[in-house]
């Protein structure tokens, strides 16, 4: 299955005011019975070893900088890493606040007829100069890790 660069449809004003980044992939489906949180469990409930690796890294690396390397202990509705913000059947809302940036990632789940699309829409507002870096130093990371962890919705 392909999974496309689409712009983003969001409320980034509703969804994280300020947001400096926002990006979106989508892939279209052939079974048409998810919902928001199903996808979002295919997607970021389990990870490629690769992204785990370099996760695993990425956690190495922040450490010394004080950043988040796991879900918030308050959390009580987690999807892999991240605490679910709000859902509805078509939409689910994950992401945390932190130090450096904010981050949410929505997962929309449109019917289209007998197949559908599942959007992951990424959204980041960065409060420093750290963040700022960090951003940008993911961003390649995140171009790949993004469309990988798609497919896993239509695998």
């Amino acid at each position: 299955m392909k999974v496309s660069e689409v712009d983003p449809d969001v409320d980034t004003g509703v969804l994280l005011a300020g947001a400096q980044f926002v990006d979106a992939y989508s892939i279209a489906i052939d079974n048409g019975a998810l919902n928001a949180r199903q996808a979002a469990e295919q997607m970021m409930g389990h990870s490629p070893r690769w992204v785990e690796a370099l996760l695993k890294l990425r956690n190495l690396l922040v450490t010394p900088f004080g950043l988040k390397t796991s879900a918030p202990s308050e959390a009580s509705d987690v999807i892999g890493l991240f605490p679910v913000l709000s859902q509805t059947p078509d939409r689910l809302i994950a992401g945390f606040d932190d130090s450096h940036l904010d981050f949410r990632v929505v997962v929309d789940v449109v019917r289209s007829g007998s197949s559908q699309s599942v959007t992951a829409t990424t959204l980041v507002l960065t409060h420093n100069w750290l963040g700022r870096v960090y951003l940008a130093t993911i961003l390649p990371f995140h171009r790949l890790i993004v469309p990988s962890m798609l497919r896993q919705v239509a695998a």
